[in-house]
């Protein structure tokens, strides 16, 4: 008796820059790597061949992906989105789920840069996605199935942690964890830096205080105590942490955070008009 052919799921790439090929390995190092069959596109097609020995269909054009695949990440950059569909409107079925990761693009500009009524993910992913340790925010419009969506869903969670909320908040939802990395590493920058000034080896301080990060994410995440509960257990009444907190005060570091949200959702609307 002859085997059964298991029948892989079409999934393509338009862009190979960094996050598109995070999430390609994403799925390759993931159980779903079974379930999928990749195919992706490039402008730099060069982008695609170190992809190609671990199985990915290397295609012409972003019409060539849509012909190919069910879904397809548009991975290309938002100033570029528009023209990338345009150019794959004629190719795009009742079928065809279309997965944003553009920062800025919502449903109704991708359906109307298409002129079709597309079924569309949108996602806002960060770039820890290279580590197997992404945090995703996921909205689908009324188009796309719940089977469908748990599907794009699952290959976000072999790449890290999802959330999915509404679409319309998809903008402001980049500030928390689409840009916030640079913001973490700009904070990193300046305690190494001190280190390096006061003649700590910069190397050490950097092993210390990225894993003093990580101890605080899952202090954050996994201890049951508030924000505030987890500052009050470092601050010794009189002792250094308070006296470090004090001098964040007077520069108004939470409103100086504030305002870099606030210039980030900014500048996802202008994206997206």
């Amino acid at each position: 008796m002859k085997g059964f052919v298991i029948m892989k799921i079409n999934v393509g790439f338009i862009g190979a820059g960094n996050m598109g090929t995070a999430i390609m390995k994403g799925i390759l190092n993931s159980s779903l790597n079974n379930q999928i069959q990749l195919f992706a596109a490039d402008q730099d097609s060069l982008k695609i061949e170190p992809l190609k020995k671990f199985g990915v269909n290397k295609c012409v054009n972003g019409s060539e992906v849509v012909s190919a695949c069910k879904y397809v990440f548009l991975a290309v950059k938002p100033q570029v989105i528009e023209g990338v569909l345009n150019s794959i409107g004629q190719k795009i079925t009742d079928d065809t789920v279309l997965i944003s990761i553009a920062a800025g693009i919502n449903s109704d500009f991708v359906k109307k840069a298409t002129g079709t009524n597309v079924k569309t993910v949108i996602v806002m992913p960060n770039t820890p996605l290279l580590l197997n340790e992404g945090a995703s925010a996921l909205a689908k419009d009324s188009q796309v199935s719940q089977q469908e969506f748990d599907f794009v869903c699952s290959i976000f969670k072999a790449c890290g942690k999802t959330a999915v909320i509404d679409e319309s908040k998809m903008k402001e939802i980049i500030a928390v964890n689409g840009s916030s990395p640079a913001f973490i590493y700009l904070y990193a920058k300046g305690f190494i830096d001190y280190a390096v000034k006061e003649g700590i080896d910069g190397e050490v301080a950097k092993k210390l205080f990225a894993q003093s990060l990580i101890g605080s994410a899952k202090m954050i995440t996994d201890s049951g105590y508030t924000i505030d509960e987890l500052i009050k257990m470092v601050s010794s009444p009189g002792g250094t942490t308070l006296a470090g907190l004090e001098e964040l005060n007077k520069g108004n570091l939470l409103n100086t955070v504030n305002n870099a949200c606030e210039a980030c959702t900014k500048r996802a609307y202008e994206l997206s008009k």
